[in-house]
């Protein structure tokens, strides 16, 4: 059974390949506004020529297919391609997401390859390449390596629920680091859909990265939805953050919950 996700997928990465150079930005009001990067105070003027570790990836695999069976690099030994870094060292890696939670939770966090261990889409079924505990007021970095396709689920609580299928389904967050097949256009988005689909709760999760300014959301029970994908939106292209090959510094926020501008 194929995933309505990799339906999204396929035309997200479609759509980085065909946007042109510009990549999409969000209004004022979905602005992640000021965020720290530990020690690092100028993440905005962050060069695509500079040099960034690679220090605990393991070796790249090769890229292989099209569309929505494209695989990029899964790492090898499988998995190695995503690492957790510290905020002291999260600067000197080329793609990052920085999680924190805005309420008073623990989440529960697992990050996956789209391509599973066996080869096959369904990376999301099998066991994840990092799960953490994401306590209220603490932060956590983890670094993905070039040409590097997946997502990750979070939830409040200690474990995440899943459908019938046993995949995970709760909000998603979809990425797409330094993509071959897209000349290493990197994007995002947050999404909805494995979640609706089952009946279950859609948790609020805002993705936005720092150097562009580019933002993907949804509230609790999808109550407001900005730049992501839903039931009613999941076979349409060009939804999600699309950014030039460059450095990618993405905010993550669990329990998201949109204020309006006063």
């Amino acid at each position: 059974m194929q995933m309505l996700w990799f339906l999204t997928f396929g035309a997200f990465i479609g759509a980085i390949a065909s946007s042109g150079d510009d990549p999409e930005t969000n209004p004022a009001s979905s602005s992640p506004g000021s965020v720290s990067w530990g020690p690092r105070a100028d993440s905005t003027s962050m060069s695509p020529k500079i040099s960034y570790s690679t220090a605990g990836f393991g070796s790249r695999t090769a890229s292989h297919g099209t569309g929505v069976a494209y695989q990029g690099n899964i790492g090898s030994p499988y998995c190695s391609n995503i690492i957790e870094v510290t905020a002291a060292n999260a600067k000197e890696y080329k793609y990052v997401a920085r999680f924190e939670s805005s309420t008073m939770d623990e989440w529960s966090v697992a990050v996956w390859n789209k391509i599973g261990p066996d080869g096959k889409q369904g990376g999301w079924f099998s066991e994840p390449c990092k799960t953490f505990i994401l306590k209220s007021g603490s932060i956590q970095y983890v670094a993905f390596d070039e040409d590097s396709q997946g997502g990750w689920a979070a939830a409040p609580g200690p474990f995440i629920p899943t459908d019938k299928q046993s995949a995970f389904a709760s909000t998603w967050g979809e990425f797409d680091f330094g993509s071959v097949i897209n000349t290493k256009w990197s994007g995002f988005d947050v999404s909805a859909i494995v979640a609706q689909n089952a009946g279950l709760d859609v948790q609020g999760m805002r993705i936005c990265d720092e150097l562009t300014q580019t933002c993907s959301s949804i509230t609790a029970n999808a109550a407001a939805i900005n730049n992501a994908y839903t039931q009613e939106n999941f076979d349409q292209g060009g939804i999600g953050g699309k950014i030039t090959p460059g450095p990618v510094r993405l905010n993550v926020t669990l329990g998201y919950s949109h204020k309006p501008a006063r």
